[in-house]
């Protein structure tokens, strides 16, 4: 470490990137100048004294150069030569590629910008230890490659999916994230006390209602890409704040609704890695619409051999699952029964892509009445290498209908299914003024973002993760 106070400046002109040298350098000989003068900054990953000269390597957010100080040409090259691994500098000069090929900046003036008072392990060859590259991410973020592409990838998806929505002519909108009753989905909410009101709410598990309550007022494309908060457990698809992309559209059914799904993750995979066929775990994932179409039970046919239809009643499906090897809970319906089937012997084994139709009314509580087939209804679910993606529906807006499938979760409730849905009565007063047909689409923007960059745990591709608390030593 430099030795002795300097003085810290309170902004730097910094007006290139290490990147956007190396993009426009990259033909220069070596042993020539490329007669720019460059101001760069970042974090020094790498510093080597040699004589009357220093080499440093310097990283900034688009990629690294040399910074190569000289004597005679650099002020305080001994100065410079005393700093320390991972010491944010600013530097100016002349951007040359040396004898040895290595594009740099020749060194005229430099600045410390700020001190790193914490190393990041043996001249930064990276972190694996999983709790310190995402408990501590900032350390991540610097000493591994993956973490910011990954992030700068997402950024990018999230961009690009807005502008596809607008281009088609929705309305992106803010709705509640603080809510009465925490409603839109199957999960269990965060609780919190307002104090001014005097009262409990919500964190919301769903964005659903609130966007249909939009459609009703009139509004008939509405979108919002926002958090969502669950308080379940972590697994590499499962994070208790994640983000959802959720849209609403007039005059629009669940075939709409397909369309749309597989046009924009086309679209996002396309302009985010270049091609709609996609390598994941190991496999390639082609993307090109039309993507397969399927109902549930046609594919637990055939991954499993087994018949299934909500026509067998609860008693024939309870045993197929017996003979599958599917726990039953007492409380289940058939529909249930049936989405449990699914779930556990055919979901994880679709590579597809595949629009998984037609799904039980039972686990289906804001969805509308299948036109043909009794006792589903029409909302599909996407599946892309053994998960879901997206989840849709011909939304219903009969309130009459509606009310008593709340009554109906109420009940299932009060018998102990914790995450069914409470009773809504203001979306209900809402449904009463007249929701139009309508399709509504919510796409996991983790999952989507886990997809296109080949991430194979959704902790990867979120900033901060959530993780155990932190034990604390008294002398941090």
């Amino acid at each position: 470490m430099a030795e002795g106070p300097m003085e810290i400046p309170y902004r730097f002109a910094k007006d290139s990137d290490a990147g956007e040298l190396q993009a426009r350098w990259r033909d220069l000989p070596p042993g020539e100048e490329a007669h720019q003068v460059a101001t760069v900054a970042g974090r020094l990953m790498l510093i080597r004294p040699q004589g009357r000269m220093v080499f440093a390597t310097l990283r900034d957010w688009t990629g690294a150069i040399q910074l190569w100080g000289v004597a005679g040409v650099t002020e305080d090259l001994e100065s410079l030569g005393r700093l320390s691994l991972g010491d944010w500098v600013g530097a100016t000069g002349d951007v040359v590629r040396t004898r040895r090929g290595e594009l740099s900046v020749r060194v005229r003036r430099w600045v410390l910008l700020a001190r790193a008072r914490r190393h990041f392990g043996d001249k930064w060859r990276g972190v694996s230890d999983v709790e310190t590259r995402f408990r501590q991410r900032y350390v991540d973020l610097w000493a591994n490659d993956d973490p910011r592409s990954i992030l700068l990838r997402r950024s990018m998806m999230v961009s690009l999916m807005r502008r596809f929505l607008e281009e088609r002519g929705f309305v992106e909108v803010e709705t509640p994230i603080l809510q009465v009753v925490p409603s839109g989905g199957h999960a269990l909410p965060f609780v919190t006390h307002h104090n001014a009101l005097d009262a409990d709410l919500y964190l919301r598990i769903a964005i659903e209602l609130h966007l249909k309550r939009l459609v009703v007022g009139g509004m008939e494309k509405v979108f919002e890409i926002g958090r969502i908060f669950r308080n379940e457990g972590l697994s590499p698809r499962h994070n208790p704040e994640f983000t959802m992309l959720e849209l609403y559209q007039a005059y629009a059914d669940y075939t709409d609704m397909m369309a749309l799904t597989e046009s924009m993750v086309a679209h996002l995979a396309r302009e985010c890695c270049g091609s709609v066929v996609i390598p994941y775990e190991g496999r390639e994932l082609d993307l090109s619409p039309p993507w397969r179409r399927a109902t549930m039970t046609e594919l637990v046919e055939e991954q499993t051999g087994e018949v299934v239809d909500l026509a067998m009643g609860r008693d024939g499906l309870a045993k197929v699952a017996g003979r599958l090897g599917v726990t039953v809970e007492p409380r289940w319906g058939p529909g249930a029964l049936l989405f449990e089937i699914y779930e556990k012997t055919t979901e994880p084994n679709l590579w597809g892509p595949v629009h998984v139709c037609d799904y039980p009314k039972e686990v289906s509580p804001l969805a509308r009445d299948h036109r043909s087939r009794p006792g589903y209804v029409e909302r599909f679910e996407s599946i892309l290498a053994g998960r879901e993606l997206a989840n849709a529906f011909s939304e219903l807006n009969d309130p009459d209908e509606q009310r008593a499938r709340f009554e109906d979760q109420a009940r299932q409730r009060a018998a102990g299914e914790e995450e069914a849905m409470p009773l809504d009565r203001d979306y209900l007063r809402a449904m009463e003024y007249g929701l139009p047909p309508t399709g509504g689409l919510g796409v996991g923007v983790d999952r989507l973002a886990m997809l296109l960059t080949g991430s194979r745990h959704i902790r990867e591709v979120i900033a901060f993760p959530a993780m155990r608390p932190e034990v604390w030593d008294e002398a941090e």
